[in-house]
Order: C-alpha cells, then sequence, then structure tokens
C-alpha cells in the first residue's frame, strides 16, 4: 500500500488503532478477565494493542538495566498469543522504568557506562525480538522515548541485531515531535513511532489546543516525507482531570485533580481529528488495563474505560456515534 505523496505503508490492510495495554497483577494476560478487557477494546473499533513488557534501572544515569518484574517471558508469549487469538495486530513496545523518574531522562554518566548500558539494552531487547518472533507479534519498538540516548551512534548495532531477531515490522517511539525530527536511525526502521504530549493550554481554549495540535501534525507530515515512512502515533492521553491540558503528561500521582470526563474525551476526539491524515498510520491511546473494570467515572488517571471517552473512540472507529 502506498500513501499520498509516495509513502510506503506496511501492509497491514487496516490502520493501527487501538490501545497501549497495561497489564494488571490480578488480571494477567492469559485470564478470563484479560480476554474481556481485549474484547472490550474491538468493540470499541480497535485493530491493533501494543503489549508493553518494562525494562528496569535503578537511576537515569545507571547502566544497570535489566528486566522488570512486571511481565516473564512466558506471560509476554500469552500476551502475544491471547491477542493474536482475537485478530489485533500486535505491537510489542518495551518501557524502561526509572523510579522517582521517566525514560526520556536515561543518560549514562561515562563512555564506559554508555557501553554497559547499551550492551545490556540490546541484550533485553534481543530477548524480547526473538520471543515476539516466535509467538507472531506484528511490531516491534526497538525502544520508547528514550530521548537522550538517540544521537548515540550504538543504535545502528542495537537495531541491526533486533532486525536479525525480529524480520517484521519495526519502528521507535519517540518523545513529541522534537525527539522525532532529530532522529537520523529512521532510514534503518519500517515506521516512524512517535508519542505525543505537548502542552495544550487551558482546558476550555479548544481552539487554542487545536492550532497545537495542528501544528504537531504538520510537522509529523514534513517526517513521513522526509523519510518515506508512515508514522504511528504511538501514544496520545490526557487524565480525566481539571486543568490536564497545560500538562498533558503529568500523571495523577504528580498532581492531585477534580474529575473532568469531558475534558479527556474532548481532547482525544480532537486528537483524531486532527491526526486522520495520510502520513499518520494509526493512532494508540493511553491507556487501557487488563483488568475489564479499570477506570470508571471517578477515576482522574489516564485510562479510558468506563469513561465518555470510549464513545468518542467508538464514533471515530467505527462510525457509530451515540447522542451525549
Amino acid at each position: 500500500m502506498v500513501l499520498a505523496g509516495g509513502v510506503l505503508s506496511p501492509a497491514f490492510g487496516r490502520r493501527l488503532d487501538g490501545f497501549n495495554i497495561v497489564v494488571t497483577p490480578d488480571h494477567p494476560f492469559g485470564s478470563a478477565a484479560a480476554e474481556r478487557a481485549l474484547l472490550m477494546t474491538k468493540r470499541l473499533g480497535a485493530t491493533s494493542v501494543a503489549v508493553i513488557p518494562f525494562l528496569w534501572q535503578s537511576g537515569k544515569s545507571a547502566p544497570d538495566i535489566v528486566a522488570g518484574n512486571d511481565m516473564s517471558d512466558e506471560a509476554l508469549r500469552s500476551a502475544i498469543r491471547q491477542v493474536r487469538r482475537l485478530d489485533l495486530t500486535v505491537i510489542v513496545k518495551p518501557h524502561v522504568w526509572v523510579p522517582e523518574s521517566w525514560a526520556g531522562a536515561v543518560e549514562p554518566a561515562s563512555e564506559p557506562a554508555w557501553k554497559t548500558w547499551f550492551a545490556r539494552y540490546g541484550a533485553e531487547l534481543e530477548r524480547i525480538a526473538r520471543i515476539s518472533a516466535e509467538e507472531g507479534a506484528d511490531i516491534l519498538a526497538v525502544g520508547t522515548e528514550l530521548a537522550r540516548t538517540t544521537q548515540r551512534p550504538e543504535w545502528s548495532d542495537v537495531i541491526a541485531a533486533v532486525r536479525s531477531a525480529f524480520p517484521r515490522t519495526l519502528l521507535y517511539v519517540a518523545h513529541n515531535a522534537d525527539e522525532a525530527e532529530a532522529i537520523t536511525f529512521w532510514p534503518l526502521l519500517d515506521v516512524i513511532g512517535v508519542s505525543l504530549y505537548p502542552p495544550l493550554g487551558s482546558d476550555d481554549d479548544r481552539a487554542g489546543r487545536i492550532v497545537a495540535m495542528d501544528a504537531v501534525a504538520r510537522r509529523l507530515d514534513a517526517l513521513s516525507a522526509r523519510w518515506s515512512k508512515p508514522v504511528l502515533v504511538a501514544e496520545i492521553g490526557l487524565r480525566s482531570a481539571k486543568g490536564a491540558a497545560a500538562k498533558p503528561w503529568e500523571s495523577a500521582e504528580e498532581r492531585a485533580a477534580p474529575v473532568d470526563l469531558q475534558l479527556q474525551a474532548d481532547v482525544i476526539a480532537d486528537w483524531l481529528a486532527v491526526l486522520k491524515r495520510p502520513s499518520v498510520e494509526g493512532v494508540l491511546v493511553w491507556r487501557w488495563f487488563t483488568d475489564p473494570a479499570a477506570g470508571g467515572v471517578a477515576d482522574t488517571d489516564f485510562t479510558v474505560q468506563g469513561k465518555p471517552a470510549e464513545a468518542v473512540l467508538s464514533c471515530a472507529w467505527t462510525g457509530v456515534c451515540r447522542s451525549p
């Protein structure tokens, strides 16, 4: 399939719209509860799911990266199998967990530490790639939001090793357009991935946030044209909380706020409308849990479960639009 402007698209035959799925301890992949949660995403029109195995390191400059304890190898296998059985496109999207920080701050403090970090990271990624290939995952992310690492020369060897282990679609998920524009290794990958959490202004300034969103989307168009690759927006999201538009990345742990279900629904609706363009292969919402009862009208975090945002997604993805 070829997109407008000559951009080559992966031959999935459908847009890659769906959710980042986060496992909850009492509802593991493979369970009946996780099955119900995944079926709920399909009823909303999702075609794709990002499964997220976490890696962990003790601090932003520490080179001691290891596999997290949230998802064993067998649990990852179970996740891929369960998602595939439901005819959802499987995207394996590793994240690095840094206590009291985030992946974008990862920056080893010396050249030896950089070499150690990349050796460990590469080994973990190859493990995930082998499992993903064996279980039939469709797409693998070689990294997510590792903004301070992506100018390093080691990435070419990491990507080559992963390509040998996983001979299907590869992408990297950059943090916002700024990181995506600075990356030079896009030719080694198949898709440009990006997470989008730019400031969107005050909650009640819809016109302003649409201008901000459109400016980001035009940058994605330019990236797609520059590298002749489609874009997957691998994360958009917003808390269902007052004041969330100003800092869309802010978690419930960082700031307590009253519930605002409609703000979340409205912002997601605006993103979906702006991102419906030839350069964008699909949009994954952050987030959905394997607990089918997660979220709800009292929840102020990112999940859209049990909230008005569900109806927004169903309208966009299925064309079935419920009246307010």
